[in-house]
């Protein structure tokens, strides 16, 4: 069993900022795999079903951004889901907009819910999709960047970039972190 975790805040306000690229991805693959909406459970905004087989759960955690990690340790627990089956999709500040980087483990690079995720797991080792979303310009607070939105242009770019990164987390679950890291990483839209 996989649980796939999509970060974001919930929201009007928040919705089509960049801090919620992993919210519209998740939007995606239930749309896309035809998931029925399971209602609110973990604090979360959640559906199952399967991809090749297996069965998966579909979440968007509401508890914001920075406290992530309670739903997603939450989930987890009661579902006995092991690390290396969460795969978490993100934004990620050091990338091009619309750019994918695929890892299997890792820090949490500054990312403050990827940060709470690892606190509550006690553990680096779970699978993540960082979606680029482009270099703050200097001189312009952090948050005001990743709570703003994209211009027309970028956000078509990211529109594809949903896509993608809903393709590399079914990947994941089919073929395995590695297949996916060599289709993916680096990818452009």
């Amino acid at each position: 069993m996989y649980l796939v975790v999509g970060l974001g805040n919930p929201g009007k306000q928040y919705e089509a900022t960049r801090h919620n690229m992993g919210f519209d991805t998740i939007d995606v693959l239930v749309e896309r795999h035809k998931i029925p909406q399971g209602g609110v459970k973990f604090n979360a905004m959640y559906g199952s079903g399967f991809i090749g087989g297996e069965k998966v759960i579909f979440m968007k955690p509401l508890s914001f951004m920075n406290l992530s990690g309670e739903s997603v340790r939450e989930a987890a627990d009661f579902y006995k889901i092991d690390p290396e089956h969460i795969i978490v999709i993100y934004d990620d500040i050091s990338l091009e907009p619309g750019q994918l980087r695929i890892r299997r483990k890792g820090s949490a690079g500054g990312h403050n819910g990827i940060k709470n995720i690892i606190a509550h797991l006690g553990t680096q080792e779970f699978p993540r999709i960082k979606v680029g979303v482009g270099a703050k310009p200097p001189r312009m607070d952090l948050a005001d960047y990743v709570l703003g939105r994209f211009s027309a242009e970028d956000r078509r770019v990211m529109e594809e970039a949903f896509k993608t990164a809903a393709k590399a987390a079914q990947v994941m679950i089919t073929d395995g972190a590695e297949a996916a890291m060599n289709q993916f990483n680096g990818h452009k839209e």
